[in-house]
């Protein structure tokens, strides 16, 4: 039944999983939420199965170094629209540079 999926659909639920997730850390309270952080970890583990199953169809370093950028870019954005954390100059500099660096490794695979 996965077969019939496209794998890039695959890692977008896979990124999105883990986005939810990561971003729920803070929702557990250093981890004394039982239920949050059953959660959180249940979150992780579905997202790191569907990781399992995209890599066996695309190369492992792509697919690990997309689904870290643009996990991050999104991370970072949940925290600034969700936690009001803050936005510098700098930091959106470094989220820019890992996305172009996300891309560049993409499009060197698809070179080889």
């Amino acid at each position: 039944m996965l077969a019939l999926i496209p794998t890039w659909l695959l890692l977008g639920v896979a990124i999105l999983v883990e986005v939810v997730s990561t971003s729920s850390i803070k929702l557990t309270e250093g981890f004394t939420r039982p239920l949050m952080t059953l959660l959180v970890l249940c979150g992780y583990g579905c997202s790191l199965w569907l990781l399992s199953q995209v890599v066996q169809r695309l190369e492992v370093g792509i697919v690990y170094a997309i689904w870290c950028g643009v996990g991050m870019a999104a991370v970072a954005l949940v925290g600034v629209l969700v936690f009001g954390e803050s936005v510098s100059l700098a930091k959106t500099a470094g989220i820019v540079l890992i996305v172009a660096g996300t891309i560049l490794l993409s499009l060197a695979s698809k070179g080889h």
